[in-house]
């Protein structure tokens, strides 16, 4: 398959076939992230886009997930996506579910009835990054929208008949803004009610912005203990009935896993073990692998 740059996709995408309709991403200015740094945001051809699956269709005998790339593949004409849903039905029949990543900006763009038309043509998921619930953190890091677009479009989302999936990121309000980073993603989370949440914890890489200040001193990142408690209040707020809840990724210093509400007090509790001492926290060398 023919794909610009490095790959990027969800972690649940691991086994789904990746098609670049867009290349990086949209906004590509946030602080903390070094995703998509060597691309300059563009449409690929749709001729190009549509040929990819008929090379992926003579390549492989059967196709049951679909991840469309890069970071921002909303930011297509509804026209666009429309053909490219419908040419997924035609040529790959069997494939039971399209996803993509959304920007609340390009997720914005669309009308209810477009997002109705792209759910009604396959398009079954849409990856959302909040990364915080704090409106001075996304100003710091550069997100370039507020909560309350960041919401909207989540709930946008859920209207339209699609699955939502919003992650967020521990430790990104720093030491400073910890406690409000920690509630207002809670109170995010529990307006979009989204089907899966997923936690990630801040680390740097590739020499980000964010990472410089740290390097300055301006921002202080948290320790193990600090990010246990910063989890421990957001999921003790959280209201999300039914969203599946995982903290599992490798940034992550304790792993979590479970269904809201109905596991959030044993998740608390293995927080709050970590915190007592009762538990270890997973080492920075493992968490860099």
């Amino acid at each position: 398959m023919r794909y610009e740059g490095r790959v990027f996709r969800p972690p649940s995408e691991a086994y789904s076939l990746i098609v670049q309709v867009t290349i990086g991403c949209s906004h590509n200015g946030c602080t903390f992230c070094d995703m998509y740094k060597e691309k300059q945001f563009h449409l690929r051809k749709l001729e190009d886009v549509l040929e990819d699956f008929i090379l992926a269709r003579r390549a492989y005998s059967r196709i049951e997930r679909i991840f469309l790339a890069d970071g921002d593949a909303l930011m297509r004409r509804t026209e666009d996506l429309a053909i490219i849903l419908q040419h997924i039905r035609d040529t790959i029949p069997e494939c039971t579910r399209v996803t993509s990543y959304g920007s609340p900006k390009s997720i914005l763009t669309k009308t209810p009835e477009q997002l109705a038309l792209l759910r009604s043509l396959g398009l079954k998921m849409i990856y959302l990054g909040l990364e915080s619930g704090c409106d001075d953190v996304l100003t710091h890091v550069n997100k370039g929208v507020t909560v309350d677009e960041i919401v909207r479009a989540g709930q946008m989302i859920k209207d339209a008949g699609m699955k939502l999936s919003v992650t967020a990121i521990n430790g990104l309000g720093g030491t400073e803004l910890w406690r409000e980073h920690a509630l207002g993603t809670a109170d995010a989370f529990t307006r979009m009610k989204p089907d899966y949440i997923g936690l990630l914890t801040l680390m740097f890489e590739g020499g980000t912005p964010l990472q410089k200040e740290w390097e300055a001193g301006k921002f202080q990142l948290l320790t193990a203990p600090q990010v246990a408690q910063e989890t421990l209040l957001m999921l003790e707020h959280i209201d999300s009935e039914g969203s599946i809840f995982r903290s599992n990724h490798a940034s992550n210093y304790l792993s979590l896993k479970g269904t809201l509400n109905r596991d959030r007090e044993a998740l608390c509790n293995t927080l709050r073990r970590a915190l007592d001492g009762e538990l270890g926290y997973k080492s920075e060398y493992y968490r860099a692998l």
